[in-house]
């Protein structure tokens, strides 16, 4: 039987995390932007696929960065 890979898990993946609307709100306000702004991600893509999204919510990406902690981005769900 062939060993089944969670994607989250391999070290080249970023952490994703689904922010609440309310987080995503906040996050709009801050910037003063609108999710048609935001750059997207599909709503079919593998590194989202455990955290159940829906097409409008807001993902953050904490990825490994070389001059800082953590380098931070956000994406908008999209339908393919």
């Amino acid at each position: 039987m062939p060993k089944t890979i969670k994607i989250q898990d391999h070290c080249l993946v970023p952490k994703h995390t689904l922010l609440t609307k309310e987080e995503a709100q906040a996050l709009f306000s801050k910037y003063n932007i609108t999710p048609f702004q935001m750059p997207m991600i599909s709503i079919k893509d593998p590194a989202i696929k455990d955290i159940n999204p829906e097409v409008g919510d807001v993902i953050k990406i904490l990825r490994d960065s070389q001059t800082e902690k953590d380098a931070v981005f956000f994406r908008v769900v999209k339908a393919d």
